[in-house]
């Protein structure tokens, strides 16, 4: 899934009109077909790309597909989301929102509100090669599931072996998950490769999703109160130390900077991701002239975790129910689809049948891995991934505090401004939380 280069932070406005408007619950809502005009919103292009490949072809003569594409820049693809959905019962029949996209980070808003479908009332009702925390993802409150995901995004330590060659004195794979398979190892390994010369990480924000998705409580309390789970006070120590040590830089996780540390004249010998993520953001490492192709791994690393996902859900009120139905199946269920988007797109798929036939695969390799077997690694990591203890308010904290804390790591405040300075972002983004500091 390529991702836009960019902080995404969703104007609070919109967010309480969406939670304040459409309530929880697990109404079936309500559908029809025989629409003319196939509306889908997405943030970019990417979904639109194999849409255009692997389905277009299908649909009938007499339907127009109507793009409504909104980069996610500042909350817009939201903003203007939430207010078609908003209008979906008075709007005409070619405006009517039929599917629409949804990434990890907010998915939860979509699928525990009324403007989403049961999708169950629809025939999507196998999920059987699923993996289980899409399915959760996508499920409201009560269980109902209301989407699904044509990826799934188990994100691990992206190495360069030169680098752990140089540092750990072997690149393979086995051998180098052992020496870096708790966070206490690779904060050893981090002091190692500050010695020769390396970074360990490129940015501040790097391991923040691995910590992130290991919590054990959310955000926001049943108390409607602000909670620092004890895995983000981890990566705010731990990050605190690699700053003033000198074993990562404080740019963010899509600053040049950062992006910069991937050619082959790149010092850093970690970076994490999943398959989306070296596939088509490491684009510096995949240049012909200065790239270093070839001279990467992928690993577990100090904990499973995962990193996005495009979830596709039904718009209650949709004209082009069976429609939307099919294409849900074809990017899920259908092997021959989901095997274009593994051999042709580089994707790790939502099929767990599909992907053990490319993990087995003995001829399946990539190139920019060194030959390594990444649907084989990522195969592995799945059943690890969590889904728990997510909010409606998730990505405007995490991106949030990381954005008030870098500025501490560059100097610009005292730790404790900057933490003041997230206290008073939440009081004014969110009004209903408590903050007990």
């Amino acid at each position: 899934m390529k991702k836009k280069l960019v902080t995404l932070v969703v104007l609070a406005a919109m967010v309480l009109c969406m939670v304040a408007g459409c309530g929880k619950g697990s109404g079936k809502g309500e559908s029809s077909n025989g629409g003319k005009t196939l509306n889908i919103y997405a943030w970019n292009e990417e979904f639109k790309g194999f849409f255009d490949k692997y389905y277009a072809s299908k649909i009938p003569a007499d339907v127009k597909v109507n793009w409504v594409i909104n980069a996610s820049d500042n909350g817009l693809y939201q903003q203007k989301l939430d207010e078609a959905l908003k209008g979906q019962s008075k709007a005409a029949a070619d405006d009517k929102v039929d599917l629409f996209l949804a990434e990890a980070d907010y998915i939860t808003k979509y699928a525990d509100s009324n403007y989403t479908l049961d999708i169950s009332t629809i025939g999507v009702t196998d999920y059987s090669n699923m993996y289980d925390y899409t399915v959760k993802a996508a499920s409201d409150s009560k269980g109902v599931v209301k989407g699904v995901s044509f990826q799934c995004c188990p994100s691990g330590l992206i190495y360069r072996r030169s680098i752990a060659k140089d540092v750990l004195g072997t690149d393979d794979p086995a051998q180098v998950q052992e020496k870096l398979n708790s966070w206490d190892k690779f904060e050893a390994v981090a002091a190692d490769a500050k010695a020769k010369g390396y970074y360990m990480t490129a940015s501040f924000a790097e391991t923040y999703r691995v910590f992130s998705n290991n919590c054990t409580s959310a955000w926001v309390n049943d108390k409607n109160e602000l909670h620092f789970d004890d895995q983000i006070n981890a990566w705010i120590a731990q990050t605190d130390k690699f700053i003033e040590n000198g074993y990562t830089l404080t740019a963010g996780v899509w600053d040049a900077e950062k992006q910069d540390q991937m050619y082959a004249t790149g010092k850093t010998m970690c970076f994490f991701g999943p398959a989306w993520y070296f596939n088509f953001c490491m684009g510096n490492a995949q240049d012909p002239e200065k790239g270093c192709s070839g001279d990467w791994a992928v690993i577990e690393g100090p904990q499973a975790h995962f990193w996005g996902g495009t979830w596709m859900l039904a718009a209650n009120g949709t004209d082009n129910a069976d429609l939307v139905a099919d294409i849900m199946k074809a990017f899920t269920v259908d092997e021959e689809t989901v095997s274009n988007l593994v051999a042709k797109e580089g994707q790790y798929p939502n099929n767990k049948k599909v992907a053990a036939k490319y993990a087995e695969d003995p001829n399946f390799s990539n190139a920019f891995l060194g030959g390594q077997n990444d649907v084989a690694v990522f195969s592995a990591m799945t059943d690890n991934i969590k889904w728990e203890n997510h909010t409606i308010y998730d990505q405007q904290l995490n991106e949030g505090l990381q954005n008030k804390l870098q500025e501490f790591y560059k100097g610009a405040v005292s730790k404790e401004e900057a933490m003041n300075n997230f206290y008073n972002y939440v009081s004014e983004t969110f009004k209903t939380i408590v903050i007990n500091k």
